[in-house]
């Protein structure tokens, strides 16, 4: 950075160097207060220095640039010229405050001084100048405290224990009743807290004071908290905090002065009314350090009735200005309003959907900035599901966490199998589901339970899909506990819960919580469904959904999926009895019992496809053939294997034989998908003609059927044609055997590397592509996905990776390779229909890529299709606002 760098901004006494439009660079804070200024709102004027120098400053050795210094001083210069006041002046004094703010909001996270520039000889001009010495040794005695805990880490505690034990010493209980010379003493006392603890006296020159201030705050953003914020919020590519240098004013001179904070509409609700809090006689951080009670906003009108109407007035104005709910901070100094932040306001889902439709219909904004910019697609996740009515009671009996793989939350007793979890359902109790890890084999008591808990798995893991797709609640990978199956008991190795237990878990955050909580339910309101049309309006590619049965594609119909983008064809086959024709097939040991054993299974197959047919009636249904190895389909316990044998009437021995002859060292690159059909070409064609033979007799019976069948795991197009022609072959029997034909696409789904890579080639076959995401990013890193969830989050923690690559997808590695493979299928098929199916298909930022790739559509489970529709929606409408923009520099 050389000197010439504009490291200082502006702001206030009519200049204004910033622009809202600037978060980057001085961070929300620093922009709002600019923006603020430049409309004429009463803000005290001030200086912000930029998150680029806050960079430069930790990239450095704590180093400031050349010129930093200067610009500081003109900027000081600034505020003593607009006030009339020099800092460290005891005649008449400037003081300032020093704050954080980044471009996004982090709700303390980073670090906050107020009160700089008093020392002894200003405190006394300050209390002569007011008139007011307990007001100007209160305002000394908590910068001494903020000072100390903030710039040199002296905890605030010590100061707690200070001014509590002079309130006894006193007979008083509220910090308000201590009088000035209290106050002198309690400032005696606390510059010998901080002594101690430092060994250095008390900074008296304001100059110094301040220096070590900004370093504080641009300290404060690589501290823990801040960068644990950070990870938990996903919040990432940003260059620093800003920090805001800007003149006090005085809520705590006396009964006419005050200090609060509101919300232009209330923000769990989105009702329209003024929603916050304010204290009269108080700084800033007693509103939210919970010593006094605040007083609801609205008595602020009979208490200083005319700041009141010009807040009113102000938040008004900055909600047409910023077209967006505010969160505002404001003071009152004898009588007198301030503004000291503005920003948008965090909310709920129902108040982010209320707010949005409600600010159309008032003119305050149109369908596309409300689409874009009022509702996040966080939002539409805590609509869909049930929840806790109050988070906050619960921390305390978190016991573990684990992934948070499915969103929602659920309450139960502790059961450790899928038949406990069935029978005690058929009793008509509540159960959480609780396993080392799932397989189809549990689907049964999956479905039976209000959630599941694993202690292995990833993000993409069998309990994690499976329960996304039914929108249950589901922590994955949790190993913060040891399970006992033979104990019916799990551990965190301080607390114990055995079988019958109640717990709760947050799918949202990958919390296992002790005990029943309170849940909320799931709420659609009629805003919803104006808003997500809204949203339709703009999006620029369609939504299909992952669904196996008629019910899930009931669901995802009714939030709005346009067909479904994968149906795995091995879940249906655990329903019912069909799971022994399955193993009938497996155990076969000749393609005629394979056959006879098949064709058991295929009126179960036609029937699963008329019902999805059905339910998906004039929509496209991409329905993917077997895929899983055969393993999984038989039992690996001793028990099971003997329960098998019974039924089918072969010895123990024919099925553990079988069960070793089957084993692989790596399953996920071993014999499944393609491989299975073109060994076995009878299992491609009974899927094949139960798919076609349920399509044509629909056909007949007046439904519109557009099936789409998928190949998997395809690596060569020679494995493509050889499926090809199987399925052809059948289609061409079936077509004859009806009399009747329908139009049906055959396509592969996109998932090992190679496929990507020669994708001009199967393009040349295929008439459609789906990228399946979930395998591609396993084989394309050499993570297995079900192991990753033990190094994945370490992996992050560390920076080594963004983001866990099975949640967001890797635009950077797995990204390539899914342009390579649509930019290569369109060279050769310029028709070519591509689509995601893998989970990114509804995660918001994996969307925004899909749609910048080109494809066609994004498919996601049921409960994530709304937030694919409108993530959809928002991709285009950011990249129009940052084409126009790019317009406008040029």
């Amino acid at each position: 950075m050389s000197t010439s760098t504009q490291y200082v901004y502006r702001f206030g006494n009519g200049t204004a160097e910033g622009t809202k439009e600037m978060k980057a660079l001085l961070g929300g804070k620093g922009a709002n207060l600019a923006e603020m200024s430049s409309i004429g709102l009463p803000v005290p004027p001030g200086f912000t220095i930029t998150t680029e120098t806050c960079n430069y400053y930790s990239q450095h050795n704590h180093q400031w640039p050349d010129g930093l210094e200067a610009q500081v001083q003109d900027g000081v210069r600034h505020l003593e010229q607009a006030l009339g006041r020099t800092l460290g002046d005891p005649n008449n004094p400037l003081l300032v405050s020093v704050r954080s703010g980044a471009a996004q909001s982090m709700p303390g996270m980073m670090d906050t001084v107020l009160n700089l520039g008093l020392n002894d000889d200003v405190v006394e001009g300050l209390a002569q100048e007011t008139g007011n010495e307990r007001f100007a040794y209160d305002a000394y005695r908590r910068f001494i405290d903020m000072f100390s805990d903030v710039v040199m880490g002296v905890d605030h505690h010590y100061f707690e224990e200070a001014i509590d034990q002079m309130k006894r010493e006193k007979g008083v209980e509220n910090d308000l009743d201590l009088d000035a010379d209290d106050l002198k003493h309690l400032v005696n006392r606390y510059k010998a807290i901080y002594r101690n603890k430092t060994q250095h006296m008390f900074p008296s020159d304001p100059q110094e004071q301040l220096r070590f201030a900004i370093n504080a705050v641009f300290g404060s953003w690589d501290s823990a908290r801040a960068i644990k914020y950070r990870r938990i919020n996903k919040i990432t590519g940003l260059l620093g905090t800003a920090v805001n240098v800007q003149a006090m004013v005085y809520g705590n001179m006396g009964e006419t002065s005050g200090t609060g904070v509101c919300f232009t509409r209330n923000p769990a609700t989105g009702e329209r009314e003024l929603y916050g809090e304010f204290l009269v006689n108080a700084q800033g951080e007693d509103v939210v350090a919970g010593i006094r009670t605040p007083e609801p906003i609205a008595q602020m009108a009979d208490e200083f009735p005319q700041p009141y109407r010009e807040l009113v007035e102000v938040t008004n104005r900055l909600e047409k200005h910023y077209q967006n709910m505010q969160d505002i901070e404001f003071t009152v100094q004898d009588g007198t309003l301030f503004i000291l932040q503005t920003r948008n306001g965090k909310r709920t889902g129902r108040a982010a959907i209320k707010t949005a439709v409600d600010m159309v219909r008032e003119g305050l904004t149109d369908k596309k900035t409300a689409v874009r910019d009022l509702v996040e697609p966080g939002h539409l996740d805590q609509l869909l599901h049930p929840g806790f009515k109050d988070e906050a009671a619960y921390k305390k009996d978190v016991m573990a966490t684990g992934l948070p793989a499915s969103p929602g939350a659920a309450v139960g007793q502790v059961v450790f199998t899928a038949d406990e979890a069935e029978a005690w359902k058929a009793d008509g109790k509540k159960v959480i589901l609780v396993r080392i890890e799932t397989s189809p084999e549990d689907v049964g008591g999956m479905d039976a339970a209000e959630g599941i808990l694993t202690s292995r798995g990833g993000m993409t893991s069998h309990a994690a899909v499976v329960a996304r797709g039914w929108g249950k609640p589901c922590v994955a990978g949790c190993g913060d506990i040891i399970i006992n199956y033979r104990t019916k008991s799990f551990t965190n190795g301080r607390i114990s819960v055995n079988e019958g237990d109640w717990i709760s878990i947050n799918g949202s955050t990958g919390e296992v919580i002790l005990g029943q909580q309170e849940l909320v339910a799931a709420e659609l309101s009629d805003d919803f469904a104006t808003f997500m049309e809204w949203a339709d309006e703009f999006r620029p590619i369609g939504v299909r959904t992952n669904a196996d049965t008629p019910e899930d594609a009931e669901k995802a119909i009714a939030f709005g999926a346009e067909g479904i983008g994968l149906c795995r064809t091995e879940h249906m086959f655990f329903e019912g009895n069909r799971i022994l024709a399955v193993r009938e097939m497996i155990l076969a040991a000749s393609e005629r019992d394979r056959r006879a054993a098949l064709a058991k299974l295929l009126p179960y197959q036609k029937e699963d496809f008329r019902g999805i047919f059905q339910a998906m009636a004039g929509y496209p249904v991409t329905i993917r053939l077997l895929d899983p190895p055969l393993h999984e389909f038989l039992p690996h316990d001793q028990e099971g294997q003997q329960e098998m044998a019974d039924l089918m009437g072969v010895s123990i021995d024919k099925v553990k034989a079988k069960v070793a002859e089957l084993d692989e060292f790596n399953p996920m690159l071993g014999h499944r998908g393609c491989r299975l059909g073109i060994t076995y070409p009878e299992i491609t064609e009974m899927q094949a003609r139960a798919i076609l033979e349920a399509a044509v007799e629909l056909k007949a019976e007046g439904v519109e059927v557009l099936p789409e069948i998928m190949v998997p795991l395809i690596g060569t197009m020679e494995e493509f044609v050889d499926q090809k022609k199987v399925i052809q072959k059948t289609a061409d029997k079936v077509f004859a055997e009806k009399n009747d034909r329908i139009d049906f696409l055959i396509g592969t789904m996109i998932e090992i590397p190679r496929a990507a890579l020669t994708a001009d080639d199967v393009a040349r076959e295929a008439e459609f592509f789906s990228f399946g995401t979930n395998d591609l990013t396993q084989m394309t890193f050499g993570y297995s996905r079900d192991d990753a969830g033990k190094f994945l989050p370490i992996y992050v923690e560390r920076k080594i990776l963004p983001r866990d690559p099975f949640q967001v997808l890797d635009q950077r590695g797995v990204g390539q390779l899914v342009q390579i493979g649509t930019d290569r299928g369109r060279q050769t098929n310029p028709d070519l229909k591509v689509g995601i199916c893998g989970e990114h298909g509804g995660e918001p930022t994996s969307v925004a890529f899909c749609y910048k790739v080109g494809m066609n559509y994004v498919s996601c489970s049921p409960f994530r299709v709304p937030i694919a529709r409108l993530a959809a929606a928002q991709a285009r409408l950011v990249a129009e606002q940052k084409e126009a923009l790019d317009a406008v520099e040029v």
